[in-house]
């Protein structure tokens, strides 16, 4: 079960008038809660040992003139940020955490071979390109020849 699918799970059996919708998109979740239980449904959310959503990277405000109600207060909350940081490791050094929910590269492309933070990474130089060397360095570039 993915992991949003158990924290709503878990939030519908506790506040089972509360969750008003949930939505998907490009890998996040959005929970939709009445405005009235946000304080409780934090804390919950925050206190629950199987849950622990301990981190609020962003709370923001969001205007829909013309829609009521016009105003959302969206809070941007993770649990735990290991999460994101296991990940990191795993992407620089191609270290594996047992149990992880989603261990895959976060911060280089998913085709990039390696791990560049290892000592045993190759390091490679980019020349620098200004006016006076330009076409120099672009002429040693196979797809600059395109």
């Amino acid at each position: 079960m993915p992991e949003s699918d158990f924290v709503a799970q878990k939030l519908r059996s506790r506040f089972p008038d509360s969750l008003r919708e949930i939505k998907y998109f490009r890998g996040e979740t959005t929970m939709v809660l009445r405005r009235d239980d946000i304080l409780e449904v934090c804390r919950f959310l925050r206190d629950d040992p199987e849950l622990r959503f301990d981190y609020l990277s962003d709370l923001c405000g969001v205007d829909y003139l013309g829609r009521e109600p016009r105003f959302e207060v969206v809070y941007n909350l993770y649990s735990p940020t290991a999460n994101w940081h296991e990940r990191e490791v795993y992407d620089m050094f191609g270290l594996s955490f047992q149990g992880h929910p989603d261990l895959r590269r976060i911060l280089m492309p998913d085709d990039w071979r390696g791990h560049p933070l290892r000592k045993d990474y190759p390091l490679t130089a980019e020349p620098s390109a200004f006016t006076h060397n330009a076409r120099a360095i672009a002429a040693g570039k196979p797809l600059a020849k395109e």
